[in-house]
């Protein structure tokens, strides 16, 4: 399937619907803390999207994803069900977020710390967060998707971490998941080269030990084999004429302070 370049008016409802998704995360923040469930984070994450934002939450009924939101504690890599799962100190979660508003998705996920996090815990959310952006700082016209997989892979082991290799970030617009896929690893100067007008998320999941995961008998949930912490943010991402710009974009973030 060819990827998609968004027209001037795609474009625009992209930005639309990145926003919201941005703005489901900023408000879910002051609810993440001890003693709430996954399943009362997605409740209230269900509620503004569909009766303050007007729009759908993407996950609920996609291929029998049973919730609104993904919810991934601790050794949870990604793809959590909300559920009764009840937050305690020291836990980290991935709230993983996507919005449909007029035909267009918007994907977005960000880490957030339950009380205060070991030292370890915040160090891993900080690399991988860090790792997010030396992707995006490649993103341009004429830069290969192996060249943001192998700075994402290289930065993240430098670290003396790993880079999860069986799930990635991928093309998004009217479609939830659209080519390319976007891995977190790779070879430079290899992979499709990049044209202003695409739109994809980048997306690393970063394990504090080994790269193996597993999923769960529920057929979603992937978690780190050895059981060792996992962390992942992920954005959704325009190439523009003369290099990106980060549609999912929240108000605690300013992408210069990442250079």
């Amino acid at each position: 399937m060819p990827v998609i370049i968004k027209t001037p008016d795609e474009i625009q409802k992209m930005r639309v619907a990145g926003k919201l998704a941005a703005d489901v995360l900023d408000m879910i923040g002051e609810h993440v803390r001890p003693g709430v469930s996954t399943d009362e984070l997605d409740r209230i994450c269900h509620d503004y999207i569909v009766n303050e934002q007007q729009a759908v939450p993407a996950p609920l009924n996609y291929r029998g994803f049973p919730k609104s939101i993904c919810t991934s504690v601790n050794h949870q890599v990604c793809h959590g069900i909300p559920g009764s799962k009840v937050l305690k100190d020291g836990d980290i979660v991935n709230i993983d977020v996507t919005v449909i508003k007029d035909g267009f998705h918007g994907d977005t996920s960000k880490m957030f710390t339950v009380g205060k996090p070991s030292i370890l815990a915040q160090r891993l959310i900080d690399v991988t967060h860090k790792a997010l952006w030396t992707g995006i700082e490649l993103v341009r016209p004429g830069c290969r998707l192996g060249d943001i997989g192998h700075a994402i892979q290289t930065f993240v082991e430098a670290q003396g971490y790993s880079v999860v290799q069986e799930y990635c970030g991928h093309g998004i617009g009217r479609g939830f998941h659209e080519d390319p896929q976007v891995l977190h690893y790779g070879t430079p100067d290899t992979g499709i080269s990049l044209q202003a007008g695409m739109t994809f998320t980048i997306e690393p999941m970063v394990n504090a030990g080994r790269r193996n995961v597993k999923l769960l008998p529920d057929g979603w949930t992937v978690v780190t084999k050895d059981r060792k912490l996992s962390a992942q943010w992920e954005h959704t991402i325009l190439v523009t004429d003369t290099g990106f710009d980060v549609l999912t974009l929240r108000r605690d973030e300013q992408p210069a302070q990442f250079g």
